[in-house]
């Protein structure tokens, strides 16, 4: 099958590498990127595709290309979405679809009058650790949940201009965290509280130019009765540090993190260990390529993807209110249209 990705920046290379290496089903035919210039040009071309463009509708009206990965900045996903479901091509999209919720339900809309595939790359459902806490929750291992407790730490903050167009920390980074909260309890959230600060970067909001925070915490009640806490930080000098916790009746189940290693040396001076690893890059690679592989089963065999619409709608929504939330000092906003 012939694809296109549109947007060659960090998540683009990646798809970019991924699918050229290790997804045989696919063929990268082009690649398109507004601000495509030599050296991304080049590395490109490395993994043997030989169409690189500054323009999306080179592989829009590209009768040939049968799908798209669309991993270009959040404030052009959903348009993208949107001309990609009109020229009839199958859609993996990277979260969120959009900030606005009207531009959300659109481009949502468009997918589904196309009648075209459409899946969200929420990767972290496919990491092998989180999955095993997914699976052992499905299993009745721990019971009733009660507790869910997520950490999510970034290595390092992005830049201003990346958050600028990002949405803000909610839309961007605890998104993902979202998802995962969705995904490990089956519930929905009904009401969410939200406390943030510029702590990583006192200067945040002067720089990006939204009112946005670097390190937050969030309490979710879910629909299911079940309590969900949420801390996230936009630098953990230790490195990516990503950890899932289910407490239930009967036990719990819980992941840590990836490390380079599992060895620890003991010596007379104490204990070392590996770090985590740096970055998603790493940590989630895996990740990424399982949700592709996962996306090309949903159309060669006819099905629904299984992050659909409804898993791009539903952390937008919690977004948004959580969003409100830290606005207003935390208090609890229903999670709601």
């Amino acid at each position: 099958m012939k694809i296109g990705v549109i947007g060659a920046g960090r998540i683009g290379k990646v798809h970019i590498r991924n699918i050229s290496l290790f997804v045989p089903e696919l063929t990268i035919k082009t690649v398109a990127d507004p601000f495509m210039n030599d050296k991304t040009a080049a590395y490109v071309k490395q993994f043997g595709i030989e169409n690189v463009t500054k323009d999306a509708k080179d592989i829009l009206q590209d009768p040939e290309i049968e799908a798209v990965i669309i991993a270009s900045s959040t404030n052009t996903h959903a348009q993208f979405i949107i001309e990609s479901a009109k020229a009839g091509k199958n859609i993996f999209c990277e979260k969120p679809i959009d900030y606005d919720l009207k531009r959300v339900h659109e481009a949502i809309q468009a997918a589904k009058d196309a009648g075209v595939r459409l899946q969200i790359g929420f990767c972290r459902r496919f990491d092998h650790n989180h999955r095993a806490v997914y699976d052992m929750v499905r299993d009745g291992k721990v019971g009733k949940v009660n507790i869910i407790k997520i950490s999510s730490r970034d290595p390092e903050p992005p830049p201003a201009s990346y958050v600028a167009v990002s949405g803000g920390i909610f839309y961007d980074m605890m998104i993902h965290d979202f998802d995962m909260v969705r995904y490990v309890t089956g519930s929905e959230a009904v009401e969410i509280s939200a406390v943030g600060s510029c702590l990583v970067n006192p200067n945040l909001q002067e720089e990006s130019g939204i009112p946005d925070v670097d390190t937050a915490v969030v309490t979710m009640k879910m629909a299911n009765g079940c309590i969900a806490v949420i801390n996230n930080s936009r630098q953990a000098v230790y490195g990516y540090d990503q950890r899932v916790e289910a407490f239930g009746s009967k036990g719990m189940a819980s992941d840590a993190n990836d490390l380079l290693n599992t060895t620890t040396v003991l010596t007379k001076d104490g204990a070392h260990s590996e770090k985590p690893l740096w970055f998603f890059l790493e940590r989630y690679n895996q990740a990424f390529i399982n949700q592709v592989i996962s996306f090309v089963d949903a159309i060669n065999n006819d099905t629904q993807t299984v992050v659909g619409a409804i898993d791009g709608l539903r952390p937008v929504l919690m977004a948004k209110a959580a969003t409100e939330s830290c606005r207003n000092g935390g208090v609890y906003v229903k999670v709601e249209e």
